[in-house]
């Protein structure tokens, strides 16, 4: 099994396999500071994009298992927002299924690229959930409440104004609390691209006009919000799967209900968690994307197996982890 060689040169980042909680591929490659020549490392703080979702459904559940909130609880009795033409009866279940109909600042059946956003409203405006309201509030709802599944950015950013509304807190910080610091996990954060700590990989886009990279500082909001923009380590990812899956975020029955199909027969979604079907059962993976920035990783629990693959560049991880996988359950 030569999974190294899956691997060609063009890929810029970092890639973690491991089997039976045994490492079977470890690599990292490409630079995090392209002009000073900066490699990546396992140290090296990476963006996810969307896969910040999942620590964002992790806090709402937590909130649910204190009696704090319900899978049944409408936005409107949570949020003392002028939601407008927004159903304020759409559920809490609903917007971690992406079932709501809430209308999607990124709607990507309409946008291909995440930086068509910022043409008419400047990126370094948003800074917390509350930034993005401009950019959805006014709009009608995309279909009624619980018709249907359809991915939704708008959906996580309103279960983060749930949680700083309950806990008091900017959502961050709780996630930091309640979900980062019990699982150890150290070099995971929403950083503000303007005041980025230590080891934080740029994300670059190939400029073909110019022939060169540009970071995508312009691209991307200036903070992360409940859509996604964490950094993290590939080690703090091996950390996040190992505390979720021996319960110590949620009970057992609260993570098994996580990992359950709640899209019915138009995806294969828990709560804030994507699910690949396999003749058997179904294996839980995360993933983001945005200019610069490519991640997923999954874990397959019946065979103990964790990939986490992240790029700096936008390198295609998707078509990697087939390849992977192709190789692993073929042997």
């Amino acid at each position: 099994m030569n999974l190294d060689s899956l691997f060609d040169s063009n890929f810029r980042g970092c890639a973690v396999i491991t089997k039976n909680n045994e490492v079977i591929l470890k690599k990292a490659a490409g630079y995090a500071d392209l002009q000073n020549k900066v490699s990546n490392d396992f140290d090296t703080k990476f963006a996810t994009a969307s896969a910040g979702k999942v620590f964002v459904a992790v806090g709402i559940l937590q909130l649910i298992e204190k009696g704090l909130l319900a899978f049944e609880t409408t936005i409107g009795e949570i949020l003392d927002i002028d939601l407008k033409q927004i159903d304020i009866n759409i559920t809490i279940k609903q917007l971690l299924t992406h079932t709501s109909g809430i209308p999607d600042y990124f709607d990507e059946s309409v946008m291909s690229e995440y930086e068509e956003l910022w043409i008419d409203f400047p990126n370094y405006k948003i800074r917390s959930n509350q930034d993005l309201l401009p950019l959805f509030v006014d709009k009608p709802m995309m279909y009624p409440r619980g018709s249907r599944f359809q991915y939704n950015n708008t959906g996580f950013v309103v279960l983060a104004l749930v949680i700083e509304k309950l806990t008091g807190m900017e959502f961050d910080k709780y996630l930091t609390d309640q979900v980062f610091k019990p699982c150890e996990m150290y070099s995971t954060g929403y950083y503000e691209l303007d005041m980025l700590p230590a080891k934080c990989a740029a994300n670059y886009i190939y400029d073909e006009r110019r022939n060169t990279y540009r970071t995508n500082i312009f691209s991307v909001d200036a903070k992360g919000t409940g859509a996604g923009g964490a950094f993290t380590t590939v080690a703090d990812i091996e950390s996040f799967w190992n505390c979720l899956l021996s319960y110590q975020l949620l009970s057992e029955s609260m993570t098994k209900n996580m990992l359950s199909n709640h899209s019915g027969k138009d995806g294969c979604y828990g709560y804030g968690i994507w699910l690949r079907k396999t003749n058997s059962h179904f294996v839980p993976y995360f993933q983001g994307s945005d200019p610069g920035v490519s991640f997923i990783t999954s874990y397959d629990i019946s065979q103990q197996l964790m990939v986490v693959l992240v790029s700096n560049y936008g390198d295609n991880v998707w078509e990697l982890l087939r390849d992977i996988n192709n190789n692993l359950y073929s042997n």
